[in-house]
């Protein structure tokens, strides 16, 4: 059975691949301790000259100042003797992403702006709700799949990113509210989502290894069923999420025929409805206690009739899928060739699946006025980059006449 990485296609216009390439280095040339697993940790101490049974020792240490106190710092790690402190300080730093923008929704909806070494900047979205609270991560640093209704989409791809800077989003938000030192019971981040920017399953090994140092009991210990990762449909990975990660799984369907997710999802010309559906069902571990959630973007006029909510349904039905579908009410930005469905057509569509014994609440729209809301994330530095291009554009014609 071949690799089925190895069935990736040579990036194209329909389901273009990120290049793999070197994790951006910090310029003071220290290696960061976060995103290693305890083993990479270890080696790590080792290769720097520590002998194994010190290394051993000090990974077990480090781990735990990391993952269960938050610590920055080496300095405050008051198990590890004064003199070796500063010889971890010069090899090594605990890091988190910088904070270009922080911004809070009047819903109470946090969205940060965050730049990685190299200077590539990427968001990350809470959600507080009152018996939750859920952190949406991103991937990759833009995307590729060009869904015509995602603000993301419409970014080019420039990198993956690393498990440092995916595993370093959750220290940030644990961070910013106060989570440590990490408590089983009552913490406000209760939930993570692979819903940012970028497809998860195009960053597959990053991913998965993040997600294994986010769930380690002796970490961050955030358990499988508290974490969902959403793919447009990348088929061939599915099954390798499923055995390899174990998590929730959602996919963006939006649309029940071939000829309009062709036009809203453009992966869809790779891996037909019938496919990914078939994918679903043979998905590792699904079962009525772990549903998969479908993600349904309600666009008006394009997938919202009383027609599409009924072949929803007979399609879950026919792939016999133990199924919620989210209804995502569509988030207006800038140039957006669609419309949000009416509030009345919405009603009516979910009522259909309702009725079907299918769970299809509508989701609410959340930090809207932050550009923090589903299929909005794109970076600040790239909306501006194009305001300041269409500005040139314009200067440029008002001098020609």
């Amino acid at each position: 059975m071949p690799d089925p990485a190895a069935l990736m296609p040579i990036p194209g216009h329909i389901d273009p691949v990120a290049v793999p390439r070197a994790a951006p280095r910090r310029d003071d040339g220290r290696i960061d301790l976060i995103g290693l697993s305890k083993d990479e940790l270890r080696l790590a101490l080792e290769t720097a000259q520590l002998e194994p049974k010190q290394a051993k020792l000090r990974a077990k240490q480090l781990w735990h100042w990391m993952y269960n106190r938050g610590a920055t710092d080496f300095a405050v790690m008051t198990d590890i003797s004064k003199a070796m402190q500063p010889w971890l300080d010069q090899r090594f730093v605990i890091g988190r992403p910088q904070v270009i923008e922080a911004q809070v929704s009047v819903d109470g909806t946090r969205k940060w702006l965050l730049r990685a070494p190299d200077a590539q900047d990427y968001e990350m979205v809470f959600i507080p709700d009152a018996d939750r609270g859920t952190l949406c991560v991103s991937s990759q640093v833009g995307c590729t799949l060009n869904c015509r209704f995602c603000h993301t989409g419409t970014m080019r791809l420039v990198r993956n990113l690393t498990p440092s800077e995916i595993v370093g989003q959750v220290m940030l938000a644990r961070d910013a509210l106060g989570e440590w030192p990490s408590q089983p019971e009552g913490r406000l981040l209760t939930n993570i989502v692979m819903m940012g920017m970028g497809e998860p399953l195009y960053n597959f090994d990053n991913v998965r290894d993040a997600l294994k140092l986010v769930m380690d009991g002796d970490g961050l210990a955030l358990s499988k069923r508290r974490i969902t990762l959403s793919t447009s449909g990348v088929v061939p990975m599915m099954a390798r999420a499923g055995v390899e990660i174990g998590v929730n799984l959602a996919v963006s369907l939006h649309a029940v025929t071939k000829e309009v997710r062709d036009e809203i999802v453009p992966l869809n010309r790779k891996y037909g409805i019938e496919e990914l559906l078939q994918a679903c069902a043979d998905y590792p571990g699904a079962n009525n206690a772990r549903r998969i959630t479908f993600e349904y973007v309600m666009l008006r006029d394009k997938n919202d009739s009383d027609a599409d909510a009924r072949e929803l349904v007979r399609l879950i039905r026919q792939y016999k899928l133990p199924a919620k579908v989210n209804l995502i009410p569509f988030n207006p930005w800038p140039g957006a060739p669609y419309e949000c469905s009416t509030p009345e057509r919405i009603r009516a569509f979910s009522s259909i699946i309702f009725e079907a014994g299918i769970s299809a609440p509508t989701r609410t729209p959340r930090g809207r006025d932050i550009d923090a809301a589903c299929g909005q994330l794109k970076t600040a530095a790239e909306r501006k980059t194009r305001a300041e291009l269409d500005r040139l554009a314009e200067e440029k014609q008002v001098a020609l006449g």
